[in-house]
């Protein structure tokens, strides 16, 4: 009997399962031929499926909504998208499209939450939540949007003297500001440090609200906001920070009428590899249940509760798919593919922080497999991907070389931050070019269409860049 990849993947893992098959043995996502893409487009390429980041957002809501029915919860729920996730407006018109609120980071963010107001895909209704640290420039533009009547933006502080930089910008406004305070929370005993740089920490937030907020007649207090960067995870330590966080607003409100958010922050998983498992309805429930229960104990109302998820939204809508163009055995134990361009460039988390993808081949499933290591086409000794999540290995259909037909590979659910962390259009290592970018989506009557939006990057395009053509 041969060990043949399909094989592997059958017994290791449910197979097929949801956004991955096969159909006349090529792997197929999300019911899209993947075949059809590579003979259309060639190799590489990357790709965003549209729908997919519909269907998160559906999904979030929907369990969240269930919760707070269950628990006869008395807040509502606000989706928010993070924006700094994946700025393409192809992007976030779809993130838009299940009415979501908006997060930004940057003074260009307002830019791009005023462009959307002019295309008339926001209104000045929109909750508006503004996190990272405060330039000059970035809260002069919050302070902008203000001014042009967003009437739902909220200023997170992410230190103290934040406030005091936001009132001597601030003396014509005619309206009160609304802001939150972002807790600093505790790191995981792992971490290089012990204490989050960005929020105010929990222990100097109730004197910090009684002497600089309560009775100013310019401010409004509206939420509490803590994120653990770890995620939202069945753990000690986040219900720890979680508890921590909901102490502590309770603390607040008793204080302040006007507070009535709670911000989870970002933090859901998505399918880093294909034994991925996560009960989202239960950690939702277990969210809206241990707020419920504190709140009836101490006689408060029930905040508002809202999420930023930046990751989870656009993760898995992404691909990119590269073809093997050699087989190199460099020693006894270790065979390389080389793949058509670089995964320092086109999937940086990969190499900066060793984050995993789901990595599966398009073709050859009937092939018997072994371990492989996985290079890219610079000359950078970094430019590598040998280990997967769950096995600490890689293990891909063996080929011979005289064969006809190319491996093509694919690292799946990468749509978000690679983008922007490689610089997206810009120069990359050894000018080795970024792919071609493809869009998917589904027309009304739910059928699938695709188009090139950016071609692979020319030489006069880099070179206009470095200065060479003026």
């Amino acid at each position: 009997m041969k060990n043949t990849y399909f094989n592997l993947i059958e017994q290791s893992f449910y197979f097929p399962q949801e956004g991955f098959d096969l159909r006349d043995e090529f792997l197929t996502f999300q019911g899209i031929s993947l075949k059809y893409l590579i003979d259309k487009y060639g190799t590489p390429f990357r790709f965003i499926y549209l729908p997919k980041i519909s269907d998160q957002i559906k999904k979030s809501k929907n369990l969240f909504n269930r919760a707070i029915k269950k628990n006869s919860y008395k807040g509502k729920y606000h989706y928010c998208y993070c924006t700094k996730c994946n700025h393409f407006h192809h992007v976030i018109s779809e993130a838009l499209k299940q009415n979501v609120n908006l997060e930004t980071s940057s003074s260009f963010d307002i830019d791009l939450i005023l462009n959307l107001y002019r295309e008339k895909k926001i209104d000045r209704k929109r909750i508006i939540v503004h996190n990272g640290y405060k330039t000059e420039e970035y809260l002069k533009s919050i302070l902008k949007l203000q001014e042009e009547g967003f009437e739902n933006s909220i200023i997170i502080l992410d230190s103290k003297n934040e406030l005091l930089r936001i009132e001597k910008l601030a003396p014509k406004l005619k309206h009160k500001i609304k802001i939150g305070l972002r807790m600093a929370i505790n790191e995981e005993a792992q971490s290089a440090y012990y204490t989050s740089r960005l929020g105010i920490r929990h222990t100097e937030m109730i004197d910090f609200f009684n002497n600089n907020i309560k009775g100013n007649k310019n401010i409004e207090f509206k939420m509490l906001h803590f994120f653990v960067d770890s995620g939202i995870k069945d753990t000690l330590y986040y219900w720890g920070e979680f508890q921590k966080a909901l102490n502590l607003y309770v603390e607040l409100k008793k204080e302040c009428d006007t507070l009535d958010s709670f911000n989870l922050g970002g933090g859901f998983p998505i399918r880093n590899h294909l034994g991925f498992e996560y009960d989202y309805e239960y950690m939702i429930n277990e969210i809206i249940k241990n707020i419920k229960e504190v709140c009836v104990k101490e006689k408060i109302y029930e905040p508002d509760i809202y999420t930023e998820f930046g990751k989870y939204t656009v993760g898995e809508s992404g691909a990119i798919i590269f073809k093997v163009l050699e087989q190199k055995q460099q020693n006894d134990t270790e065979t390389w593919y080389i793949i058509d361009n670089s995964l320092m460039n086109t999937i940086p988390d990969a190499w900066s922080i060793h984050e995993k993808f789901i990595l599966l081949p398009i073709n050859k499933w009937k092939n018997e497999y072994g371990r492989a290591n996985i290079g890219g086409i610079s000359c950078d000794h970094s430019d590598y991907y040998n280990s997967e999540d769950l096995n600490q290995e890689v293990l891909l259909p063996k080929y011979k070389e005289d064969d006809p037909e190319p491996l093509y590979l694919g690292f799946f659910h990468t749509g978000a931050y690679q983008d922007s962390i490689s610089g997206y259009g810009g120069i990359k290592h050894c000018l080795i070019p970024s792919p071609k970018h493809v869009i998917i989506d589904r027309d009304d009557k739910g059928n699938f269409f695709d188009y090139v939006y950016r071609e692979e990057q020319s030489v006069q395009e880099m070179f206009k860049i470095l200065g060479y053509n003026k």
